[in-house]
């Protein structure tokens, strides 16, 4: 029974192919001659505008070069992170390329790629308070974007119902400016971002406790598989071949 029911699997999957057509997701893209990369272009420095208005950013630098090496453009379409993927899933872009943490929920609705970068949920304060623990949010009042990993890893946490409030933001650059502004205890978010706001401003500390451990991946249509797999080859050679690292090092140094 078993050996017959593998034989009936086989043949509907060739019939599938025939009749259904094989996946054209990457020979669509190369018609068209462009792919449209949506991201919340607030989210410095894996997509974020520049003093100039520009979309730059690590996954922007990325993208355009998966899409060099593929042969075609990139367009990068700004979008509200909260609904980024039902403008996925339906259409108005090609996928999300713009630190999109990998999750069993979200691999429900899209097909990732093979993670490209490491990152961390961690709690930002304010200097004059010092450094949190998780256990430190209890009767706080913390911030986090609608929508994203943070917000997910406060839901997940053991003290989510011991938090005084948590306010909910369409980006995370509003979150940390309340927190500065002292309307806020803490905001979670991703590492790799506030250090980089960080950076310049100096005026918050970051957890050495983390509520999760992620990684980052470029999130596309569940039936995009031939594009998929193009992505996932070109960002292999670019890390065989050096211009993954250099990229890294342009915007998170050595």
């Amino acid at each position: 029974m078993k050996k017959i029911l593998s034989v009936v699997l086989l043949i509907m999957g060739i019939l599938s192919t025939v009749v259904f057509g094989k996946d054209n997701s990457l020979e669509k893209i190369k018609e068209k001659g462009y792919f449209t990369v949506g991201l919340d272009a607030t989210f410095a420095p894996m997509g974020y505008r520049d003093e100039n208005g520009q979309i730059v950013g690590f996954d922007v630098d990325l993208a355009k070069e998966v899409a060099k090496r593929i042969g075609v453009e990139v367009k990068f379409k700004p979008c509200e992170w909260d609904g980024i993927i039902f403008d996925l899933r339906s259409g108005n872009i090609d996928m999300v390329w713009n630190g999109m943490t990998v999750t069993p929920s979200r691999a429900k609705q899209v097909l990732f790629s093979q993670p490209y970068l490491a990152n961390d949920q961690v709690i930002f304060t304010r200097k004059d308070q010092g450094t949190y623990t998780i256990d430190d949010l209890s009767g706080k009042v913390v911030g986090v974007q609608l929508g994203s990993s943070g917000a997910m890893a406060v839901e997940n946490s053991k003290v989510k119902n011991d938090i005084k409030d948590v306010k909910k933001y369409s980006t995370n650059v509003e979150a940390l400016m309340d927190l500065e502004a002292g309307r806020l205890d803490a905001v979670v978010m991703d590492e790799v971002s506030g250090n980089y706001y960080n950076q310049k401003k100096s005026t918050l500390n970051s957890s050495v406790e983390q509520l999760s451990k992620e990684e980052f991946a470029v999130a596309l249509r569940k039936n995009d598989n031939s594009l998929t797999d193009e992505i996932n080859k070109q960002l292999a050679d670019m890390k065989i071949d050096g211009t993954y690292e250099q990229i890294k090092i342009k915007w998170f140094g050595k």
